[in-house]
């Protein structure tokens, strides 16, 4: 028998304040009715003798006295299927690709279930991305959350479709898929993103959730909830190897900040609320490798840095719960280098376990070398490249042939990490050997000289 209650109380914006219902639980899936209109909602709020419901669609011309609510006794929910890949869904996980509906034999809670600290296996393989600067000096581990901090002006929507185009996990798992959420993002960069994967031939093996930035906040609040939620049904119980991206985790922050004005909460740093950092953590957690599971959920999470603001809220608190970041800088860009990936703030703090020792000793020379051919380009920019001496000259020259040859790449170039090895070696030719100090004599003989 289907109950249905009265007892709305007010309604502002998209809450609806609703008298509390015995029985009635935190985040769950209600259906809401007016006329001849039905919408689902959740119950985000609860107290004794008020429930605050978010209603998850439009809530034009809507009527306090003809709200009717019935209560599922379920959590929010969307169906998981291997059939979902190659297939384009909404934030409800409806497909949107007109190619009809899933048939699925299971639904799954879209918060998903806490993983159990103790259950967890450390990442420690290579994840291949075809990209120099991440695959050979900030490599990416299979089940680590690796976030990318990207900055306005410079095209983040280009790397995304390259990094799910190219993603690879090496190894014996057969059963590879990407995720990929989409979160307030126009629809024309949408619609381009899509086209550019579907291009590449991988989207047979792509999951999309998609959020457009003319949908409601609760929708991109949504979308890495639901993309989560199938990536790891895919990853736990297929046994599939999963890499998630998430683009652009800046809308996800500024819905957040949207809904809990809202709600009139309390605002913390510039306006968001102050509980952002454990809501991140429940997405961003999401992410590892477990027990007894042959699968893995691996994340990139992109964001764009308000202002180009490292310290912002939204970069700051991702930066503390991930393992590191992808720092993507304007300056590069302006030079006709891409990706316009900064080698010097980034950071993969899980990459000495995916990789040999050889290229890690490898890596610390590169990072040397770069960060000393920057300090000699500030000098010469104030004394003249004539004044410099011809140690700096050297410096001097590795930088400008790193940034042209090894971080320069074409949006379609696949590198393997043995060519990304191998353009590093031809580089750390250019220094004499007296500057290579963090190299054994037989790796230079071997490999440079």
């Amino acid at each position: 028998m289907i109950i249905e209650y009265e007892g709305a109380l007010g309604i502002k914006g998209s809450l609806l304040a609703f008298e509390t219902v015995d029985g009635t639980r935190f985040g769950e899936k209600v259906l809401v009715r007016w006329k001849n209109r039905r919408v689902p909602g959740r119950i985000v709020e609860l107290t004794e003798k008020v429930t605050l419901i978010e209603i998850l669609g439009q809530t034009e011309g809507i009527e306090v006295n003809s709200i009717r609510v019935r209560f599922t006794g379920k959590p929010f929910t969307i169906p998981v299927s291997e059939r979902m890949l190659g297939r384009i869904f909404n934030a409800f996980g409806e497909p949107m690709d007109n190619l009809g509906g899933i048939i699925s034999k299971k639904e799954a809670d879209i918060n998903g279930e806490a993983i159990n600290p103790a259950w967890r296996n450390f990442p420690n393989s290579f994840v291949h991305t075809g990209i120099s600067a991440i695959d050979g000096l900030n490599t990416l581990v299979r089940g680590q959350k690796l976030p990318v901090f990207a900055v306005s002006g410079v095209p983040t929507d280009k790397l995304v479709a390259q990094l799910v185009k190219q993603i690879k996990i090496p190894g014996d798992n057969p059963k590879t898929a990407i995720i990929l959420g989409i979160i307030g993002i126009k629809y024309e960069i949408a619609t381009n993103l899509i086209e550019s994967i579907k291009a590449g031939g991988n989207f047979q093996k792509t999951a999309v959730f998609m959020s457009l930035a003319s949908e409601s906040c609760v929708n991109h609040v949504l979308v890495p909830r639901a993309a989560l939620t199938l990536a790891e049904y895919l990853a736990f119980e297929k046994e599939y190897d999963v890499v998630a991206v998430l683009y652009d985790m800046t809308n996800y922050c500024d819905a957040l900040r949207e809904m809990s004005s809202r709600r009139d909460e309390i605002p913390g740093r510039k306006g968001y609320p102050g509980y952002m950092y454990s809501d991140l953590a429940t997405i961003y957690e999401r992410a590892g490798l477990i027990k007894g599971k042959k699968g893995s959920l691996t994340q990139i999470p992109v964001l764009t840095m308000p202002d180009d603001d490292i310290t912002h809220p939204i970069p700051d608190l991702t930066g503390y719960i991930t393992e590191g970041q992808i720092v993507l800088d304007r300056g590069l860009f302006k030079k006709g280098i891409y990706p316009p990936i900064n080698i010097l703030p980034s950071l993969s703090r899980l990459m000495n376990q995916g990789i040999s020792k050889l290229q890690r000793r490898w890596a610390n020379q590169i990072y040397s070398a770069y960060a000393r051919s920057k300090r000699v380009e500030m000098l010469a920019a104030i004394i003249g490249e004539s004044e410099l001496s011809d140690i700096d000259r050297k410096y001097l020259e590795f930088g400008r042939a790193f940034e042209s040859k090894f971080l320069t790449q074409e949006e379609s170039e696949d590198r393997s990490l043995e060519e990304t090895m191998k353009i590093g070696w031809k580089l750390l030719a250019i220094l004499p050997d007296s500057e290579l100090t963090r190299l054994k004599k037989e790796e230079i003989e071997a490999y440079i000289r």
